[in-house]
């Protein structure tokens, strides 16, 4: 299909990534730089008809509500435009919700649309500070840049995409192209952040943050609420938008998630936040830190760690504040340990940057 495509992009080298393997891939050392929770944003679209393109950011994955039906037909979670399109591809343009961030890969998923799915998609990225700017490039080529190829696509599955070799560019907005037309559910642009630091370097911070380029590499558990809520701003709407746990039910059980910082720091202090969590917070909060400098990420048992915070007690829908234990020492990473269980629903790491 790509080849009867007239609307010509950069080749890009990428290699399909399986379903199964999608956040196994991304989700330990990346982020999704336009997720809706991070503050991605829709500024504009060719059309959306049938269903909206915000949908697109939805964080949690798509629903189906079969024989629900709306004025312009059925209902789908996600994004879907009207049949026969005259130009070459519908468009929606993105602004990221971190202020700029590199690429390293693209998901889009077709979750429940069949017959309607998209046949192709690509994504263009740029960098600007004028929304109006990019917005007034429509579906015409401007100044976007190829940040992945035409890539053909199927009925209900998750499609991803990683690129051989990251983008060294930053972008701050991206348009995903749908050829010609039809419906897609998801769309995730894994990457990392690349903050605007203060310059003063005694500013403190929150490194952990996910616009601070802080990134949610592992955890013991996620049965109820992924880790990578932990670092997303605010204090969120509900219990589904925090981590947690499952129930434990063997004794001295504990549960962990491990952040890497957005830059190497000097943790000053902490806030362990439960906001909604009113009945399944956790009983304590340990946190322990460390300057990694190893292969890879560290493990929740590498040498190393440093208790930065003692076991300290936790009440229900409330921010804790505690003071860093160690303030002088170079940190990278932080382990967050809950007793025995529970729900927490953001980790504030506020530090100096270690220039």
């Amino acid at each position: 299909m790509a080849e009867d495509i007239e609307y010509k992009l950069d080749a890009v080298k990428v290699t399909p990534i399986a379903s199964d393997e999608i956040d196994k891939t991304f989700r330990s050392s990346s982020i999704d730089l336009i997720s809706g929770t991070l503050g991605g944003k829709v500024l504009g679209f060719s059309d959306q008809w049938f269903a909206d393109a915000v949908n697109l950011l939805t964080p949690t994955p798509p629903i189906r509500q079969p024989g629900k039906m709306v004025y312009t037909g059925a209902w789908y979670d996600g994004w879907e435009t009207r049949r026969h399109n005259p130009e070459a591809f519908d468009w929606v343009v993105i602004r990221l919700g971190v202020a700029s961030g590199t690429v390293e890969g693209v998901e889009i998923d077709t979750a429940f649309f069949s017959g309607n799915h998209a046949p192709a998609i690509s994504v263009e990225g740029c960098f600007s500070t004028d929304d109006d700017e990019v917005l007034s490039w429509k579906g015409q080529r401007g100044k976007w840049e190829t940040v992945l190829g035409v890539q053909e696509c199927g009925p209900s599955q998750r499609f991803a995409w990683k690129l051989d070799n990251p983008t060294s560019k930053q972008y701050t907005h991206v348009r995903l192209n749908m050829y010609p037309d039809g419906g897609i559910a998801r769309f995730r642009l894994f990457g990392h952040a690349v903050p605007v630091f203060p310059d003063d370097v005694d500013a403190i911070f929150d490194l952990a943050a996910a616009q601070n380029g802080g990134v949610a590499v592992s955890c013991s558990d996620q049965h109820f609420g992924t880790k990578d809520n932990l670092i997303l701003p605010g204090r969120g709407k509900d219990m589904g938008d925090g981590w947690e746990t499952a129930r434990s039910r063997t004794k001295g059980h504990v549960d962990w998630a491990i952040i890497r910082l957005g830059a190497p720091a000097f943790i000053q202090s902490f806030i362990v936040d439960t906001a909604f969590f009113r009945g399944n917070f956790p009983q304590k909060a340990k946190i322990d830190a460390i300057e990694w400098t190893g292969a890879g990420e560290p493990a929740a048992d590498a040498e190393g760690w440093t208790e930065v915070l003692e076991p300290s007690k936790c009440g229900p829908d409330q921010e804790h504040s505690f003071d860093s234990a160690v303030k002088d020492k170079r940190f990278t990473h932080v382990k967050l340990t809950i007793i025995p269980d529970g729900g927490v629903k953001r980790l504030r790491v506020l530090a100096k940057r270690a220039v």
